[in-house]
């Protein structure tokens, strides 16, 4: 037998088989850890100099640039010839392909690629009386349809948009981008695929050109991207992908997990090689990842095995509220790195599931003056949406304020441009340099003075100043009727910083300029009012709230290049490691959030898995009793994901919650009493159900008018069961089962 060369002999047997394999197409499911970029590396080496194959005739494709140069060098680091292999993007081949090829579709060779904001310039175009946001809106739609490889004419475009406008506009589009010469991003899939599908020769061209195709992280390819895969590929061509279903996490991009969940059905009884040697994390990390993640369904299914170890259990700690939350992480870390001195800040990373969790860990870190790093997104309060909800409340206190003044004066336009604004703080001089005053006179000033637009703009900001300055000074009770609102508050301070932002029109003007990003800013405003609902309505409770704010950004960080905990966002964490990870916010309603079902709730699972594969040493969850949520403590049921991890794989601190999984946790604590009952508390205590079988107690529902509660009485009166349900912002409504139950929807555990 031949000796093995050097460059596969650290290849453990699994590894060595995905290299060796030919003939049939290959599904390589690599599990986290696993190595999987190493084997695409060394088996492109391997196919080159072992066996023969023409360098030009490799195909590799990945989803990002720093991928693919990164699959390019390490294969090129075994055998310099793999530099003639093609490594791009999808992408990246396809523009490659309509270069070469756009004849076919009516494009010259240089065509130009357009971006989201040359859509929206195009949409314009051809449509009247649409806002900026809206035609955003439509791009984006237009670009998810071309991810699902959907045309004008498919019948399944109402998937997208159910509007005929929709279907007319997506078709004038096209015909407008036609007209130019030039494509979109979503062209760079679609029309390759066309091309090779209506043009035998184009396609016998390709076929030759590239026998054997390799995908890497294959479990995010969307459907285009799968259309695209097999157009590439004749039945001669050697195809081989690489992914793991169970890190499939971008559906809200696109990406299709049956892509690779049917990956041996649909390319011909493909073989299917598992690579289950974990050489990342310790077992206990992994058996609490795969306890979770195998509760799905959709899953070809993996055992990893650790390669490091058994290691630590990981903790579980159930605290009372977020900001318990914040200490105890804060603590944990603190005293691992300055009192034991046993890891570096570097070490850590604390991952939510929202961004706007990680308010209350900025706080707290700039306290202790833990430095720390924020990926995927501008620290808290850098944020645009922040920074203008602050300059709002900055007036409110000092109405001298220039520079917030500036800020939001025309946040969301109100016809003030850079004349009116001048000729409006021109008067300060004489109102003392308040600009509220100067704003006053210069209405008043008919000749000289700003225009009727821009006067009813300023009177309409001046006044929703002047109703968040009343709530402070208590001159009248503000009663808002939250189901219309944006944001909800509840108590303190929480009330008037919600009323403003609201009022001023902030909130909707940050949620309209982007479908996904807007409403990821209204969260963030919703955290920042749930922040302040910790400082009394006053005026000196709304100017302490202020300091506290910017001594907290004035506190000096760490100079670039020191270590730093990493805050980040679980769906930010794919592809990275960390020696110690605390997965925070396990409550239902966040992680999972409680509108999460089917294919969606085993997309949160997965993200679970993510996450907790990310931990080489120490893994920590957290889960609270309480969330501060509209502004009020709102009680939590831990998520269900808690529930079905091995508890006997867990360190349990904190008391568990009445009910949790007592089975699983005997080891670690006595079964805790049950509580004294009262109205509010969940159906793990008391789950009456109501005479007509429709209702328990503690069923979360969804009204349209009110959001999200929770019922938390049943009656039994004249007329059948009368219901009672306790909302999100506070709100107490009672219902008679017989005569209101189909405007409630019974959320799903």
């Amino acid at each position: 037998m031949n000796e093995i060369p050097y460059y596969l002999q650290d290849l453990n047997p699994e590894q060595r088989d995905a290299v060796f394999h030919e003939g049939k197409p290959l599904l390589i499911l690599a599990g986290a850890g696993s190595g999987k970029t190493r084997v695409v590396t060394t088996k492109i080496a391997y196919l080159i100099r072992e066996k023969g194959v023409n360098p030009r005739s490799i195909l590799a494709v990945t989803f990002t640039n720093k991928a693919a140069r990164e699959m390019a060098e390490r294969a090129a680091a075994i055998e310099s010839a793999a530099a003639g292999a093609m490594l791009r993007t999808f992408h990246s081949f396809g523009a490659w392909f309509l270069r070469r090829n756009g004849e076919y579709a009516g494009l010259s060779s240089n065509f130009v690629i357009y971006d989201d904001d040359d859509m929206v310039t195009i949409l314009g175009s051809i449509i009247e009386g649409k806002k900026k946001n809206e035609l955003k809106l439509i791009a984006k739609q237009i670009a998810r349809a071309k991810d699902y490889f959907f045309t004008p004419e498919s019948a399944e475009l109402s998937f997208i948009n159910h509007s005929g406008e929709f279907r007319k506009i997506y078709a004038q589009y096209e015909e407008a981008l036609r007209k130019t010469g030039n494509v979109d991003f979503g062209d760079l899939i679609k029309k390759p695929v066309e091309i090779l599908r209506e043009n035998p020769g184009a396609a016998e061209r390709l076929h030759s050109r590239f026998r054997v195709v390799m995908v890497d992280e294959y479990q995010d390819a969307n459907v285009a991207q799968f259309e695209l895969l097999k157009a590439i590929c004749s039945p001669e061509t050697y195809l081989c992908v690489v992914g793991d279903d169970d890190q499939s996490i971008y559906r809200f991009r696109g990406a299709e997990v049956k892509n690779i969940l049917e990956f041996p059905q649909r390319f011909g009884g493909a073989d299917v090689i598992r690579l289950e040697k974990n050489y990342r994390s310790t077992a206990h990390i992994l058996d609490i990842a795969d306890s979770v993640v195998r509760h799905n369904a959709g899953r070809l299914g993996k055992k990893l095995s650790a390669e490091r170890g058994t290691g630590t259990k990981p903790m579980l700690a159930f605290l009372s509220d977020q900001d318990s939350e914040a200490r105890e992480c804060a603590a944990l870390i603190d005293n691992s790195v300055r009192t034991k001195k046993t890891s570096a800040y570097s070490d850590w990373a604390v991952l939510y599931r929202t961004n706007a969790q990680s308010l209350g860990f900025e706080n707290e870190f700039l306290r202790r003056k833990i430095p720390y790093r924020i990926v995927g997104s501008l620290k808290f309060y850098e944020r645009e949406e922040i920074k203008d909800a602050l300059a709002l409340l900055s007036f409110v206190v000092n109405t001298k304020d220039e520079v917030s003044f500036r800020r939001v004066i025309n946040k969301p336009a109100r016809g003030v441009g850079a004349a009116a604004l001048e000729r409006i703080l021109s008067e300060r001089a004489a109102a003392d340099w308040d600009i509220e005053a100067a704003c006053e006179r210069s209405g008043a000033l008919s000749a000289t003075g700003i225009s009727v637009k821009a006067r009813a703009g300023v009177n309409t900001f001046i006044e929703s100043i002047n109703r968040a300055r009343k709530i402070l000074l208590a001159v009248e009770s503000v009663k808002r009727d939250n189901s219309h609102c944006i944001l909800k508050a509840a108590q303190g301070l929480s009330c008037c910083a919600a009323g403003l932002i609201e009022d001023s029109g902030i909130a909707k003007y940050h949620r309209a300029r982007d479908e996904i990003n807007g409403e990821t800013r209204v969260a963030n405003l919703q955290e920042l009012v749930n922040n302040a609902a910790l400082y009394e309505a006053t005026p000196e409770g709304l100017a302490d709230f202020l300091e506290r704010i910017a001594l907290d950004r004035a506190i000096e960080q760490q100079e670039d290049g020191e270590p730093r905990v990493t805050l980040i966002t679980v769906h930010n964490t794919k592809g990275l490691e960390f020696h110690r990870v605390i997965m925070t916010g396990l409550e239902q309603g966040l992680f999972p959030r409680d509108d999460k079902e089917g294919d969606d709730l085993e997309e949160e699972r997965r993200l679970f898995y993510v996450g907790a594969t990310r931990a080489m040493d120490e893994l920590y969850l957290t889960s609270c009793a309480y969330r501060r949520m509209f502004g009020q403590a709102t009680p939590m049921r831990s998520s269900i994901f808690l529930e079905e991890a091995d508890g006997s794989k867990l360190r349990i601190v904190g008391t568990p919650p009445y009910g949790f999984n007592p089975a699983a946790l005997r080891h670690s604590a006595p079964k805790q009493a049950a509580p004294k009952e009262t109205e509010g508390q969940s159906a793990a205590i008391k789950r009456k159900t109501s005479s007509d079988g429709r209702w328990q107690i503690g069923d979360r529902v969804f009204n349209e008018d009110y959001g999200y509660g929770e019922i938390t009485a049943i009656n039994e009166g004249n007329e059948g069961p009368v219901i009672t349900v306790c909302y999100e912002n506070g709100r107490r409504q009672r219902f008679l089962s017989r005569a209101q139950s189909s405007r409630f929807m019974k959320i799903k555990d």
